[in-house]
């Protein structure tokens, strides 16, 4: 099964087979401003069949991430480490819901201890 999410325009597609056990809810100063849900995946299990050259890319705080929006509506899309290694995560709110139903949410902490609280 493909899970798949779009942006709230339509520019940005992202497609991943991961199959996540849980998805991350972050506290940290970005993540609770975004109000983002993330899936995280290896890179080589998500495609972008639309507008993955399009995203802009926000970096703040130590810089070791990327967060990419859609320039057309500003949904924030996925986030992925500057050094390019082999991890990333998409923003499970652009995925519709029944596709991620019934997966745990899981809190970290990315405030203060990095560690997640349950």
């Amino acid at each position: 099964m493909i899970l798949t999410a779009v942006c709230h325009c339509g520019a940005v597609r992202m497609e991943t087979s991961a199959r996540p056990l849980w998805l991350t809810d972050c506290n940290c100063s970005l993540c609770r401003r975004l109000g983002a849900l993330w899936l995280h995946c290896d890179p080589a299990e998500v495609s972008f069949p639309s507008g993955e050259d399009t995203t802009v890319a926000y970096v703040q705080g130590d810089k070791t991430l990327a967060m990419h929006h859609c320039p057309t509506c500003g949904c924030t899309t996925h986030w992925r480490p500057r050094d390019q290694g082999n991890r990333m995560a998409i923003n499970a709110r652009l995925m519709e819901t029944g596709a991620i139903v019934g997966l745990r949410i899981r809190h970290f902490d990315g405030a203060e201890t990095f560690g997640f609280l349950d």
